[in-house]
């Protein structure tokens, strides 16, 4: 039981009339009994006792008992569980010392003791929050010393390998003494740390990396090794950009170096490098480090060529020119060669089509080529034909918007070019309307998957027909859409590096005019230049995941329905499988509880991802080392101790007054506030009313039969 004290712990007065008057009362009587005193009046001090007697009555002294309830101090034990604590040694030497702390405090009278265990993922999957980044112990500490007032604290033992990393800024900031710093702990900071002095440990640190780069163009970032003071050597550090083959280089222990990297698509790439264990480790996770860079493309060139002018033409030149991210070249062949009616060249204001510039020497500058309308004509020798068959092979794109000349003898497909078409006309051409329908395949492709005003299978779409569209076999590729007797209206293929689009439509404009209602050309046309232009966003076959929260998000695109599971590796090595919920527009998701930071690897065998939560190079692991001199300016500031479990020990707990010492060779000291708990007050009068009466009666009559004499 808590002990219990009766005691008078005040005097205290209860005046009858306010102060100020009582004041007043005494200094007039002052006044009368020195005049009478200077005078040599008799019975001058029996007049002063009489005052002096009537002030005190009406001030109404009393005695106040209070009956106390002691109150036991708190010390409380923050056991430090982060992922650093868990190697080598270190959680035997936490628990070891974890259980002789709260052995010897349990011995101590008037001590409760509260431990508090920190650092770990604490409550961030009950709060939907990320994974903590790094060590913070005193986030734990200030919660737990909420619902405690500062002076019932006696101190904190805090068991840690010293890397911590929410140490306040401003913790000082209240004053450079032991006093004004141990009030906002309300009591010592004592430290007992684990692992041992002057540890070594390899680690890959990034100095600096760029944020984002643009694609194609050389980037750099800056490393080190570092193996510790004074090591010298060498490392071969190896590179990898988003999970392909790994690209090493010689780095010099200790010293920066510059590693020269190039982006190759847009969007996010993620870096790994990796420097080999050295000769000291205490962990290889520190060993590794990753970079995410988001590539930006420095405007997309996209040169589009219209065999003739039409009122598709100026849609395809409005939505590109719309687009700010791209620069466009567009030609419309107006006079071709065998148009001979006998102008002068010198007075044509025609501009000449630049063909050798554009197909031969500059053709790899462009990310997409478009032809609109065209046909064989003289203008494109073959041999132009042939470099773009080539340059789609490479990586380029190249998108067909064919009309009636593509079924006629002066076809494409009668060129070198027909090589990469997916698609082989028939002769025949479709003149009444139709309504353009998304395939299954269409309905899962990200290129048409969702389009406003598209409708399940077996209903009708909800935009207004096509007139025309040439009649055609689809040899390769996806067909998303299709018009007329069913046939292929939208085709996309994969050619090699490249990519191939054929529209075999040239009435995508009434969209554009709103005829019968329109439809969803602007969005349709934007799709299908970024997908040929590899977006990432676009990508038909795609595995991505990203972190919200403590959750990771998964997300497959495929055309395939019902994929298969995925695997998710943590980045400790632990492994599970999860089963993603697939969806009619061709996405399936999944979400999965993390629970660690750092960088998942996600894979179904055919398709690979990385994921980074939460910080991609996590401060738990940017120095692993036990040290000292993170929490030495607190326990100092504080008065408090620290020891190291390797060479001292667990040392000695005792009972300390307010202002000793709470620290010493061997030993930490725990503040003995002695609080207490007031359960109830008792006033005794000093001067009962009876016997003051009595007494002023005869102090009266003293003084009027000593003034009668």
């Amino acid at each position: 039981m808590t002990p219990t004290s009766i005691g008078f712990a005040s005097l205290g007065f209860a005046p009858l009339l306010p102060w100020p008057w009582l004041a007043a009362g005494g200094v007039a009587a002052l006044l009368l009994v020195g005049y009478a005193i200077v005078r040599r009046a008799p019975g001058a001090w029996l007049r002063f006792a009489l005052f002096a007697a009537l002030l005190l009555a009406l001030a109404n002294p009393s005695l106040i008992e209070e009956s106390r309830r002691d109150l036991p101090d708190l010390a409380v034990v923050l056991v430090d569980e982060s992922a650093s604590q868990t190697l080598g040694e270190r959680p035997v030497q936490a628990q070891r010392a974890l259980q002789q702390v709260t052995e010897r405090l349990a011995k101590l009278e008037g001590l409760e003791t509260r431990v508090v265990r920190a650092g770990g993922l604490g409550p961030a999957e009950a709060s939907g929050a990320a994974p903590p980044d790094g060590t913070r112990l005193f986030d734990a500490l200030t919660r737990s010393l909420s619902d405690t007032p500062r002076e019932r604290i006696a101190g904190t033992v805090v068991i840690t390998d010293g890397q911590v990393h929410d140490v306040p800024k401003d913790f000082l900031a209240a004053g450079t003494g032991t006093n004004a710093a141990r009030a906002q702990l309300g009591g010592p900071l004592h430290v007992l740390l684990t692992g041992k002095r002057d540890e070594r440990d390899r680690r890959l640190v990034i100095e600096q990396a760029p944020s984002y780069g643009i694609v194609g163009q050389p980037q750099r970032l800056t490393v080190r090794v570092d193996d510790g003071q004074g090591v010298r050597g060498s490392a071969q550090v190896t590179i990898t950009r988003d999970g392909g083959p790994p690209q090493s280089h010689n780095v010099a222990v200790g010293q920066s170096q510059s590693i020269p990297f190039v982006l190759d698509h847009a969007g996010p790439t993620i870096l790994e490098l990796e420097a080999p264990p050295g000769p000291a480790e205490i962990t290889t996770q520190n060993n590794r480090a990753v970079v995410m860079v988001n590539g930006v493309r420095d405007r997309l060139r996209v040169l589009l060529v219209s065999g003739e002018p039409h009122n598709g033409e100026r849609v395809w030149r409005n939505l590109l020119k719309a687009d700010p991210s791209v620069d466009l070249v567009h030609f419309t062949i107006l006079r071709p060669p065998e148009k001979q009616d006998g102008t002068p060249i010198r007075e044509l204001s025609l501009i000449a089509f630049p063909t050798r510039e554009l197909f031969e020497v500059k053709l790899d500058e462009f990310q997409l080529i478009i032809f609109d309308r065209y046909r064989r004509r003289g203008v494109l020798p073959n041999a132009y034909l042939k470099n773009v068959n080539d340059y789609v092979q490479r990586g380029g794109a190249v998108l067909i918007a064919a009309g009636a000349e593509f079924a006629s003898p002066l076809s494409l497909n009668r060129t070198p070019l027909m090589d990469v078409l997916p698609a082989m006309p028939t002769g025949g051409t479709h003149l009444a309307g139709f309504l353009p329908r998304l395939t299954d395949a269409g309905r899962r492709h990200p290129v048409t998957a969702d389009l406003p005003g598209a409708a399940g299978a077996g209903d009708a779409p909800r935009w207004g027909r096509w007139l025309r569209m040439v009649d055609a076999e689809a040899t390769r590729g996806q067909v998303v859409m299709q018009g007329a007797a069913d046939r292929p209206l939208l085709i996309l293929d994969r050619v090699g590096e490249g990519r191939v689009a054929m529209m075999l439509s040239d009435h995508a404009w009434l969209w554009a005019r709103g005829y019968e209602g329109g439809g969803p050309q602007a969005e349709l046309l934007r799709r299908l230049g970024h997908w040929m232009m590899k977006e990432p966003d676009l990508e038909e076959d795609d595995l991505r995941a990203s972190a919200e929260g403590n959750r990771l998000e998964i997300r497959r695109r495929s055309l395939e329905p019902n994929p298969p599971p995925v695997t998710v590796t943590a980045p400790s090595g632990q492994q599970q499988t999860v089963t993603l919920t697939d969806q009619p527009n061709g996405r399936a998701t999944a979400s999965v509880i993390v629970r660690e930071t750092g960088l998942y690897r996600l894979t179904d065998g055919k398709k690979s991802t990385l994921a980074a939560v939460g910080t991609l190079n996590p401060k738990e692991f940017a120095d692993v080392r036990a040290s000292d001199q993170v929490l030495k300016p607190v326990a100092q500031a504080t008065g408090g101790g620290m020891h190291w479990l390797s060479d001292d020990g667990v040392p000695e707990l005792r009972r300390v007054r307010p202002g000793r010492e709470t620290q010493g060779r061997g030993w930490l000291g725990l503040v003995a506030h002695h609080q207490f708990l007031v359960t109830g007050v008792r006033q005794i009068p000093l001067l009962p009313g009876i016997a003051v009466l009595l007494l002023l009666l005869g102090l009266a009559a003293g003084t009027w039969w000593r003034e009668g004499r």
